[in-house]
């Protein structure tokens, strides 16, 4: 149950639902470890949700939450209050829920986050459908390559690459991505046929998070290994701007495919040294434990789950191979 719906009932039932009020908050405030971010989260003045958690702890005659300047720390009762306090409103939200679906309600807004990447490479070409839809749903996209804690942030939907930094989220692999080295064709025709003479200086980088070097290139053919350290005249923090770099004619990119799919089906660039394998990247599906089954976010996952199924079907341009093309 949301805070506004719960100050939607009517003053009559105002005692009960004060109680689950304050519940709410105090589960936020300990999911978040700061009353302020739980504020924040909840679009609260820090003053009210001080009050509501005292409120609580004033019907139930017991501290919850010891305070100090740097930070809090549930007492045994706020640790014994906790787990069935978020498993009742658990249980209020699905009830919810099942009774929204069973009438065909999807509305409401719908927070989503991804990588900027993605976002622009496939989740946001595809949302226009997504909105077709559901029309009563308002999706609102947040597109960073700075993970956000879901549940601090209201997020209900969100896109991770590798890992998920939280035990109380719901990850499931959505989409499996390798790495790819690809070109203009005018470009392929004058590279060497081994990538082990590729020059560095022809190979486009993408830079690290808060670095200055660009990621290595790691190629593998059985037991061969190379290694390609980018030196090329641009690096970017972006596979998009690189991508638009390697369609310019400057250089070699090698970025995951799933970046790279439209470029290739489209010809402007072509795929090369595709006998040569590359890391892997897993993109998850990520969402808090008590949103899992929600309505929109069911049919926000199902629809996810179509959009990266048409990227496991590659169209046969893709496939085609320029192995020839490397050779001088």
């Amino acid at each position: 149950m949301t805070v506004s719906t719960i100050l939607a009932y009517k003053p009559s039932a105002r005692f009960a639902i004060d109680r689950l009020w304050a519940m709410e908050v105090f589960v936020r405030v300990a999911e978040c470890g700061s009353f302020s971010r739980a504020a924040e989260s909840l679009d609260l003045a820090n003053a009210t949700v001080t009050t509501c958690v005292r409120n609580l702890e004033r019907h139930l005659n017991v501290t919850l939450i010891n305070r100090d300047t740097r930070r809090l720390r549930l007492t045994e009762e706020g640790e014994l209050y906790l787990p069935r306090a978020r498993e009742l409103l658990q249980s209020i939200a699905l009830t919810e829920e099942q009774v929204r679906t069973r009438v065909g309600e999807l509305s409401g807004w719908l927070h989503v986050e991804t990588p900027i990447s993605l976002g622009h490479a496939l989740l946001c070409p595809a949302l226009p459908t997504f909105a077709q839809r559901y029309p009563d749903i308002s999706t609102a996209v947040i597109l960073s390559n700075q993970p956000h804690h879901l549940i601090e942030r209201a997020i209900d939907v969100a896109i991770r690459m590798d890992h998920v930094e939280d035990a109380d989220l719901v990850a499931r692999p959505i989409y499996e991505s390798s790495y790819v080295i690809c070109c203009t064709p005018e470009v392929a025709r004058s590279l060497p046929e081994d990538p082990a003479e590729l020059d560095p200086r022809r190979c486009l980088g993408i830079l690290l998070e808060e670095r200055r070097h660009s990621n290595a290139w790691q190629l593998q053919r059985g037991d061969e290994k190379i290694e390609l350290k980018p030196e090329g005249p641009l690096h970017f923090n972006s596979s998009d701007a690189v991508l638009i770099a390697a369609e310019c004619g400057v250089g070699v990119a090698c970025v995951l495919d799933i970046f790279a799919n439209r470029h290739l089906d489209a010809g402007t660039l072509v795929r090369v040294y595709p006998q040569w394998t590359l890391p892997v990247k897993t993109f998850y599906l990520v969402t808090a434990k008590a949103r899992a089954n929600s309505a929109k976010v069911r049919a926000f996952t199902d629809f996810l789950f179509e959009v990266f199924d048409s990227e496991r079907r590659p169209s046969a341009r893709r496939a085609v191979s320029v192995k020839a093309l490397g050779k001088r």
